[in-house]
């Protein structure tokens, strides 16, 4: 959606190494967003994220408007699997079809051979494999590993929200995700315990609310009871009105 950050640059750089030529677009999509959410004060950075993408040795940028993804009488989108109604998808309800179907048509519009999708936003990336799969969708998905700063913090266009001293509490979310993490290589393997190890982190401080800490199947975003690897734990917190989302895989 723009306002690119060197998590977004990293995508370009995998990209480059599964394709001759590189796509990307730019849309900041009015269908994920719900009626209280921040479309309008959404970053919109469109000259520097030009800058960058041609610093990056992208080949194409598709910067659509709204008018030509959704003309007039525009109705048709994508229905979601189960577990968009999950997590994210409860807290945004209609967020992810609004997701999927931006996806999808920009899929047919650029039909790349692969796609490349951050972990950052693992149930968004369960939910596109999920789609390409029932809709044998010609394409291969690729997944990155989270990039973060220096103090943790998953890159996100939404950080640039946070006052000075939030962008210091949100260090505590990789915090607790890591403990989680280090707790089960220790061999504790009972969900709950885990996450009470990573909650009691988080609510240290009384700015930090959570709205969900899980672990979860990250297929299906199903519960995990029993922790084994490749479980996921997902995080969502607000700062001060501000979410924030991470997870790590075990």
């Amino acid at each position: 959606m723009g306002a690119l950050h060197e998590g977004h640059l990293a995508l370009v750089d995998t990209a480059q190494r599964h394709a001759d030529a590189v796509a990307v677009s730019i849309f900041v999509n009015p269908l994920q967003f719900g009626p209280t959410e921040d479309l309008v004060r959404y970053p919109r950075t469109l000259e520097a994220d030009l800058d960058a993408l041609r610093a990056r040795g992208v080949a194409y940028v598709f910067v659509p408007s709204a008018e030509e993804m959704y003309p007039a009488g525009h109705v048709t989108g994508v229905t979601t699997a189960p577990h968009a109604a999950l997590f994210e998808g409860a807290i945004r309800p209609g967020h992810f079809a609004g997701v999927l179907t931006v996806v999808n048509k920009l899929f047919h519009i650029i039909q790349p051979d692969v796609a490349v999708f951050g972990q950052k936003d693992l149930q968004q990336l369960s939910l596109i494999r999920r789609m390409v799969r029932d809709l044998n969708i010609p394409i291969e998905i690729v997944d990155m590993p989270t990039v973060r700063d220096l103090d943790g913090v998953a890159m996100s266009s939404r950080n640039r929200y946070l006052s000075p001293d939030d962008r210091l509490r949100a260090a505590c979310m990789y915090v607790a995700l890591c403990a989680i993490r280090k707790r089960f290589e220790s061999g504790q393997r009972d969900g709950q315990q885990l996450l009470d190890t990573g909650r009691a982190i988080l609510t240290r401080d009384p700015h930090v609310a959570i709205d969900y800490l899980a672990l979860v199947d990250p297929g299906d975003f199903s519960s995990v009871a029993t922790a084994v690897a490749g479980a996921a734990a997902v995080l969502a917190v607000r700062l001060t009105g501000n979410r924030l989302l991470d997870n790590i895989i075990l």
